[in-house]
This record gives C-alpha cells, structure tokens and sequence, in this order.
C-alpha cells in the first residue's frame, strides 16, 4: 500500500506542474513546489536502481547542489521558503502557511535517503490535500489551512514522534552507522550518502583526516570516549548495565567516529547516530540534535524555529506527549540500556546573526506556556525510561576548514589543547577550591567597557574535612580541562552580569547585560537592535527560551588560559564554541545547575571531598513537584580575562581572599597558570 500510495502520489503532483486550476497568485509556488517532489522521485529513481550508489563524485555533487540551491544565501531571497518572500507573492497569511509547507516537505529529501517511503507519501498527500483546497474558484480560508495542517501534525505524531524516540535508542536503526563503519573513508563520495548538505567544511575535514596517521585519529577518538567512561566511574555510575551511546557529530569527521565507535564497543556499547530532525514534528527551534551535515542557510533555519506555531495548542500537546509515553514504554529496554550522549561538536564558521522577520511565524504567550509544559513534561517522561542518575555524556570540539588559512595549525593546537595534562590542572584547581571553600560569597567585577558588578553566594560547608562546594572539573564529560564550578545560593546572589560581545548558540549578542536579584534574572538588555523591545525578545527567545526568569544555576571560573591564548593568537575568540570559552574566564550559567536530574547522586572531587552543592532553592522543588524544579537550559556566559577587573572571595568574618586581577591569577599556588598569558604578551 505505501508503494501504491506513492505512485499516485506522484502521479497527481507531476500534473500539477502543469494546471492551472490554482488562481494567478498561487500558481507559481503550487508549480515550484511539485517540481521539486518531482526532482525527489527523481532521486529515489536512481537510488531504487543502484544508479546514485555507483554514480562517480560530478554525478552526486550535482544532485547535492539541486537539493539545497533554492534555500542557499544567494537564492534565498526569491525563494518560497523565506517568509517574507512567500508573504510578498502570496499575502501574509498564506505566505506563513505555504512557506512552512515548503520548509516541512524539504525534509523529505532525507526521507529519500533513508528510504522512508511512508513519510514521503504523507508528506506529498499533505502538499495534494492543501492544493486541493486552492483549486476552487475563492482561494481557501486561512483557517481551514491550518485545519489541515493541524491534523497532519496530530494524526501523524505517532509516525514521526514516535519512530524518533525508536531512533533515539534502538542501534539496529543504522542508517548512519553503517555508512561510517562501512563505508571506504578514503573515498570522499560516502559524504553524499547521508543526504545532507556538504560544504567544503565536510570536504576538506574529511580529507584533513585521511591525512592523519592513525595514531592521531586514536589519540582523538581516546581522548573522546574516555572523558565518557570517566564521566561515570567520578560520579559513582555503573555503566557496565548499559548498551547504547548516542553519538553525535557534524559530517567530515567520520574516521575519529568510526574509531570512538570502535572504542565504546569495547565498553560493550552500541552506538545510535540520529539525524538532527528535520520535521516541525521532530526539531526543537532552529537548534540541532544530532548528526547533520553543513547548516546550508542559518537565517532560513532561524525564520522556521517557531513554525508549530501554526497548530501547537492544549489539545496536540497533550496527544503529543500521550505518543512519547507509549513509544517509550514500546521501547522501555532499550531506553534502560541507554547511556547518554557523547558529542562532538565544531567549531570555526562565520558567526551568524539573525534577522528579525514579522513575516515568520511567531508563538502567542498562551503558545510559549504550552511550549514549556511540553518541554517540562515530556522531560519527566524521558527520565522516567532513561534516568538522569544513571546516565552521563561527554563533548568534545573541533575547528573546521572555514576558520581561516591556518586552520591546520589550529586543528593542532586544538589537539594539544584538548589532551592538556590534567592532573596539573586538577592540583592548581584544587588551590583555588581550598580558598573559595573559605567563602561565605564571591565578588566578580569587571573591567575598561565591562560592568559586571555581581555578588554570588555560595553554600556553607557543615563538614570542611569532608565536604566542598566547587567541582574540580579535569576534563572527563567536559573537554578541554580547565574550570572549576558550582551551583550558587540563589538567596542573596545579586547584581549585573555583563559582555561586550558574546556568541551564545552561534548567535552575537552585543552588550549583553542581565540583572540578577536573589539569583534570578530580574532584567535583562543587549544592544543588537535599535529598539529594545527587539532586544528583550531576542534575549526571552533565545536565552530565557521563553521563560519569565531563569536562575544563576552555575557559577565557574576558567583556568585554560592556554586556550585563552591561543584564542587571541588565532584571532578566533568570536568562534569558540561555549564548551572552550568557558574555560577562558568566569563564566555564569542561566537555567539548570549541571547536576540536574541527578542530584542526589554523591559526586566527590579527586581529592576525595564529596561536592554538596548540587542543589539551589528551584532545584530542591523536585521533591515535591518536579513540574517546578527544571527549566531545560543551560546557557554558559563567559567574562573574557582581558574583561575581568577581580574575583575575590570573602570569608564569614569580611576576610578577602583575592583570587584573580586584572585578568591574572593572584592566588598563591596558581601563578603557573599566567605563563601562557606572559608568554604570549612577551
């Protein structure tokens, strides 16, 4: 039935290419749409008859050009896929509904790849059904649409949500897996068999790679997955019951990916490698979880992010959530033998900013609250069947050929960086954990044009001998080495927390400034934008992820001043990702502290201190109402040493212990760690 399915289908949409029943205004998008389907069934064509696989490299670059031309930079502008395009031929109204449609069709070309028929037909019935409604003499009501699109998203939420719960856990969903552990690496065509967009940034990291010796690609697949087995012997977790890791990466990297995959079978685990969804079912936002290829247009990804907006209501949420819990109770083995994720993300690319469009489809504030009770309840679910005491991660990064003519050297130094020694680190840390632990709070101020002028406090510490409030982090879940951090007391935790300049999620944000009263966010600015209220949305949207106010859930400081270094030497420090500039400095974390969801987990130091701080007065409501206790983020804000004017710790009795100023470490026992930063100066 899903091949008859798909052959009238595809009859239907080849006819469309050429009616003319839609009025003038529509018929052009109708058309472009239909002849794209018609490019897919051309594809699936040629894969159906082994053509693509023996295809020789002109063949496939062609055909990955076809599939993403119309939403590169350069085309984008006059394409139905940009809502302020489609508003301008199409109306307002129609222009959001019809270039959503577009947007969610072009997932099918990974349909097509993976050979998901079934998701085609549904796909391609959805584009027949709303044409459909154009062929009558009055363009149809908006809301009939949306009608439509409405029930594509409920009736199919046990298709698409559900098989992605399967993907999340079950190995025997192999697509990628199989491409890497069984494709010739050296052979570069393997790249355009996932279906992704390849940029040179694939390309050329791919060939970086072959070009390693193998001791090399083993240092960094190590590097990898020990931080992973690490992650649970320090925090006590028996990962000898689990059988699945969650490996995730962006393409071009698949030869340290097939050796960590290597590497975690002797562990006795199985890896699954999902796509990063490409389905308004399937996607949070315009962020990616997964594997994926080259991000072919980001501002394209950020005018989709909110497009449930269209149907997300009281109603498809709760149908929503009611598909997550039985496709995990289907699945409930698998999702017990489920370990965590280990991610290897890059780093490198020109940073983005976004523009703002009135044409894109935005949520209405009875929107943003279903949205968060989706993400919180369905967060409940999930750790139900893959508990957060039981489970660790780790992650990794790594540049990409975009970050300039020098980036084989910095993908050198990068190495280096990554696999610094770190029981030097752990020993020098545990200098400064002695002092801060002495603290009763912390003043942070800034420098020059940074105005940070914060107060934290910190937990109280009932047996010293015993007990400690900082995490001495030496790189196992988090690489590089190099921080040491807490969960602040929220009570009393006061003040302004500001960046000149900041790249949060590949997003800039300019003067970001956020005020904190007893450890939440009381207000908050940036200077992006001419008129602040596009300012305080960009930052409610993409920071507070629609919350009203988040908690300081982490407060650090960063000793990799090797890292910082050679950030300035580089000139890359506006395209480091978090994971590495957060280790260049103090840094704040807005949302969850880093022990959510295992809290009660005993974790201790290597010093053999148990960490108490672990919870803060949001968290601790988990025992009574865990609804209340998480918000699902947690964004690392880093104040650069050249930004950083002093952290000093004060004692009960008004001691002050100064640990760092103007930018160095003062701190008896930690001045080894300003000869990178003397060396470069020098």
């Amino acid at each position: 039935m899903i091949e008859e399915r798909y052959e009238l289908a595809t009859e239907r949409i080849r006819s469309i290419c050429e009616e003319d029943t839609a009025a003038d205004t529509f018929r052009g998008y109708f058309r472009h749409v239909a002849r794209f389907i018609v490019m897919l069934d051309e594809l699936n064509d040629e894969m159906e008859k082994g053509v693509y696989a023996q295809a020789p490299l002109d063949h496939l670059k062609r055909w990955n050009e076809r599939l993403y031309s119309d939403i590169l930079p350069e085309h984008y502008g006059t394409s139905y896929a940009n809502p302020d395009y489609a508003a301008e031929k199409l109306g307002e109204e129609y222009g959001q509904i019809l270039s959503f449609l577009y947007t969610e069709i072009r997932g099918a070309v990974a349909y097509v790849f993976e050979r998901k028929k079934e998701y085609l037909d549904i796909l391609y019935e959805l584009f027949i059904e709303i044409y459909n409604a154009f062929e009558e003499k009055e363009a149809p009501e908006t809301a009939a649409l949306k009608d439509i699109v409405y029930w594509y998203a409920s009736d199919y939420s046990d298709v698409f949500a559900a098989d992605r719960i399967r993907e999340q856990t079950d190995p025997a969903a192999s697509f990628a897996a199989d491409i890497i552990m069984n494709s010739d690496l050296t052979d570069l065509r393997y790249l355009y068999r996932f279906g992704e967009y390849i940029s040179e940034n694939e390309w050329k990291t791919a060939e970086h790679l072959n070009s390693l010796d193998a001791s090399v690609i083993r240092k960094m697949a190590d590097t990898f997955t020990e931080g992973y087995r690490m992650g649970f012997i320090n925090t006590g977790k028996d990962l000898s019951v689990k059988s699945v890791v969650n490996i995730r990466y962006v393409l071009g990297f698949e030869r340290v990916i097939r050796q960590a995959a290597e590497n975690f079978a002797g562990m006795g685990l199985k890896p699954v490698i999902y796509r990063s969804g490409v389905s308004v079912l399937t996607k949070r936002q315009h962020l990616k979880t997964g594997y994926y290829g080259a991000i072919a247009n980001k501002q394209y990804e950020y005018d989709h992010r909110n497009d449930q907006g269209l149907f997300l209501d009281k109603k498809f949420v709760e149908r929503k959530l009611e598909v997550i819990q039985s496709a995990y109770e289907q699945n409930k083995e698998l999702a017990a033998g489920f370990a965590g994720p280990a991610c290897m993300d890059v780093f490198g690319e020109r940073p983005f900013v976004p523009k703002q469009k009135d044409t894109a489809v935005k949520l209405t504030k009875k929107q943003e609250e279903l949205a968060l009770l989706f993400d919180s309840r369905s967060a409940q679910i999930t750790n139900t069947y893959i508990k957060g005491e039981e489970r660790s991660f780790t992650i990794v990064a790594y540049p990409v050929p975009e970050i300039g003519s020098q980036y084989k050297e910095i993908f050198d130094e990068i190495i280096r960086i990554n696999t610094l020694d770190a029981s030097l680190y752990a020993k020098v840390q545990q200098t400064l954990i002695d002092a801060l632990d002495r603290g009763k709070y912390v003043k942070i101020k800034g420098k020059g044009v940074n105005k940070t002028d914060l107060t934290v406090q910190l937990h109280r510490l009932a047996d010293p001998q015993k007990e400690t409030i900082f995490e001495n982090c030496v790189a196992d879940v988090n690489i590089p080495v190099g921080e040491v951090f807490t969960s602040p007391v929220l009570e009393g935790t006061d003040g302004v927390l500001h960046v000149s300049r900041v790249y949060l999620n590949e997003l800039l944000y300019k003067d970001l400034k956020l005020t904190f009263s007893n450890g939440m966010i009381a207000d908050y600015t940036c200077g992006n934008f001419e008129r602040e209220l596009e300012n305080k949305e960009y930052i409610h949207d993409n920071i507070l992820h629609r919350h009203s106010t988040l908690p300081l859930g982490e407060f650090a400081i960063g000793t990799n001043t090797t890292a910082y270094v050679a950030a300035r030497k580089y000139r890359m420090e506006d395209k480091l990702p978090i994971l590495i500039a957060e280790k260049m400095g103090p840094h704040f974390a807005v949302g969850d502290t880093c022990y959510s969801w295992s809290e009660d987990i005993k974790v201790y130091n290597p010093d053999g201190k148990e960490i108490v701080a672990r919870d803060n007065s949001v968290s601790v409501r988990r025992l009574n109402d865990v609804s209340k206790a998480y918000f699902h983020c947690h964004t690392d804000i880093t104040i650069p040493y050249d930004e950083l004017g002093s952290i000093t710790a004060v004692t009960a009795d008004g001691e002050e212990i100064r640990l760092l100023e103007d930018g160095r470490f003062v701190l008896p026992g930690t001045e080894v760690l300003n000869e990178p930063l003397e060396k470069y100066n020098n």
